[in-house]
């Protein structure tokens, strides 16, 4: 088991534990020891060399060096150059977005899973009962600093927005005003739970292909949207190679799209695709929690047959639909179209606001999303 000794926090100036770490670094470490708990590491980045010289030599020795330093910012372009120059093959990474609904509640899960023995054995998140609850939850989303405090939501998203762009975008060589960055974050949450499609983005941002493409890569190393592929075979060349895009944070989306409550927003044009976001979103960070890869895609066909959600094992496809309603008319109607991709189809989901966990047929069960 992992114990942390100590915990230190590099962002103050004058602190004398950033000015211990910029002036010696090999005294900070004789100081502290480990293992230790390093925030806002990048902004001592010399800190690394000495690390890295203090791990070899560990592993040189035949000790464990598993474990040793714990490293955390909130810089994410230079936390990653730092550690590909420096740590390369000695560092593991952990990604982490906004809460979960689970995490929020309290309840300990483990990375979504469409077994229906082990849907069974979860316990439901209470705050997610009614349709109207859980607009209140997409509305709000995540945030750490917004669940646990008693900021105005208004407030911190307009603060976040602002570091965002100032701090982690700012100085980027691919982008150039911050304006066009700004309305370029807008339009993409308009977009959440659609195609990405870089020549739409880019006549309406008024930037190029090729920008817009950076620019959307941007988003996804920095936790903003998370890109859902398609799955295709070799046997068809009828499916759809387009990704779909997804906000990892409903109420960042929410905020951009100025939607002035939950009221407003689950009754509105984007009420389903803000839905479908959510549904999308707290499955990723599920498998994100777990430390688990993502084996998540969606299937389309040039007939427009769709499958919102794909679980793809080395035993078969798992066919998610994502529905709003308690009791959605022909679920799973699109299902049978996967069998033409030459794999075993496992028993389906529907995903939406039914009471418990039901079958609706021999294939297909009804799951309400308090258990995702």
């Amino acid at each position: 088991m992992f114990v942390l000794w100590a915990g230190i926090r590099l962002s103050a100036r004058t602190g004398g534990a950033r000015r211990l770490a910029e002036n010696d670094p090999e005294l900070f470490f004789e100081t502290y020891g480990h293992k230790l708990l390093i925030d806002e590491f990048q902004r001592v980045p010399s800190l690394l060399l000495e690390m890295k010289k203090i791990v070899d030599q560990k592993t040189l020795s035949g000790e464990d060096s598993s474990g040793m330093f714990w490293l955390t910012g909130s810089q994410q372009f230079k936390m990653m150059k730092s550690l590909s120059e420096t740590l390369a093959g000695r560092v593991g990474i952990f990604s982490f977005s906004s809460f979960s609904q689970s995490e929020l509640a309290g309840i300990a899960r483990p990375a979504f899973s469409a077994e229906i023995a082990e849907l069974k054995q979860r316990e439901p998140v209470k705050s997610l009962a009614s349709v109207h609850d859980v607009y209140e939850r997409i509305f709000k989303g995540g945030m750490p600093r917004l669940n646990t405090s008693k900021i105005p939501r208004e407030r911190f998203f307009m603060d976040y927005i602002n570091t965002y762009l100032e701090r982690d975008i700012h100085g980027l060589e691919q982008v150039g005003k911050l304006s066009e960055f700004n309305n370029f974050l807008v339009f993409m949450a308009a977009r959440t739970g659609q195609e990405l499609k870089y020549d739409e983005i880019a006549k309406n941002v008024g930037i190029s292909a090729p920008t817009a493409k950076a620019w959307v890569a941007m988003l996804e190393r920095s936790g903003i949207i998370f890109v859902l592929h398609p799955y295709y075979t070799n046997i068809t060349s009828r499916l759809v190679k387009t990704p779909k895009v997804y906000f990892l944070d409903t109420g960042l989306a929410a905020y951009l799209c100025r939607w002035p409550t939950s009221e407003t927003l689950e009754n509105g044009a984007m009420s389903g695709a803000f839905f479908e976001t959510f549904v999308i979103s707290e499955i990723v960070k599920s498998f994100y929690n777990a430390g688990k890869d993502l084996n998540l895609y969606y299937y389309r066909d040039i007939d427009k047959k769709e499958v919102d959600l794909l679980i793809v094992n080395a035993d078969g496809i798992t066919p998610i639909e994502i529905k709003k309603a308690k009791s959605p008319p022909d679920a799973g109607k699109n299902f049978p179209v996967l069998k033409k991709l030459g794999q075993p189809v496992k028993p389906a989901l529907v995903l939406c606001m039914a009471d418990e966990l039901v079958p609706y047929s021999r294939d297909v069960w009804l799951c309400p999303i308090s258990l995702i």
